[in-house]
């Protein structure tokens, strides 16, 4: 009786968890950051409690998971709302690799050893540091890199475009307003300010940065715009 109980209860929990992944919507899924393995191990421990002892109710699991399932949508709702929220939760991306060189800085900072680093880029079939122009770590532990030949690719197939020579170029596009607020850091980084930005908007039609909810700009200085 006890291990039809267990297997009915096992079940039940596993379509119960699949409902909820489902529910948090497929950004679980496809990305795995500190707060999302989180709300996972919670969910796998109150799915455990409930299938190892079968004398306990079932809503002892399933009210917990329902609660994490709310959460994490309102959190998620409320990120897409600040940006500084959204980093506070997620992280942000950090450059280990930047114009060929090693940021050992970040590198500490991120207790991210040469081991992680070799391992990574074998993952992406890339035996030599010296081969790599920008590897970012991104938030949920993914190396995003751009290897030298790719980056003098990508500078010959638009040689009609010449980058400014106050635009220091950082490898990934960088953000330079989102969600209609002007990201300082991004500006810094390309050594501009918020009266050029505006220059530039308003000299592509538009008027208020309030109106943009991204504008990035690669390492050729062209700007990217998607109005809300």
């Amino acid at each position: 009786m006890e291990a039809a109980t267990i297997f009915s209860r096992t079940v039940l929990i596993y379509f119960i968890i699949y409902l909820v992944i489902r529910v948090m919507g497929k950004r679980e899924i496809g990305k795995l950051s500190v707060f999302d393995l989180v709300i996972s191990i919670m969910i796998t421990e109150m799915a455990v409690i409930v299938v190892e002892n079968p004398s306990r109710p079932i809503w002892e699991g399933v009210l917990p998971m329902a609660v994490l399932a709310v959460t994490q949508i309102l959190i998620a709702y409320i990120t897409l709302k600040s940006r500084k929220l959204r980093l506070l939760f997620e992280g942000k991306p950090s450059p280990l690799i930047s114009n060929g060189k090693l940021d050992r800085e970040e590198m500490r900072k991120q207790r991210y050893s040469l081991d992680d680093l070799m391992l990574q880029l074998r993952e992406k079939n890339v035996s030599n540091v010296a081969d790599v122009e920008f590897a970012v770590l991104e938030p949920t532990g993914r190396l995003t890199l751009m290897t030298k030949d790719e980056y003098a690719l990508k500078s010959k197939a638009d040689p009609s475009v010449k980058v400014k020579p106050t635009f220091r170029y950082e490898g990934l596009p960088v953000p330079l307003i989102m969600d209609g607020k002007v990201q300082n850091d991004g500006l810094e980084k390309i050594g501009q300010t918020r009266f050029w930005l505006k220059r530039e908007l308003e000299s592509r039609g538009v008027k208020d940065v309030k109106d943009v909810f991204l504008c990035t700009i690669d390492h050729r200085g062209r700007l990217f715009i998607d109005k809300k």
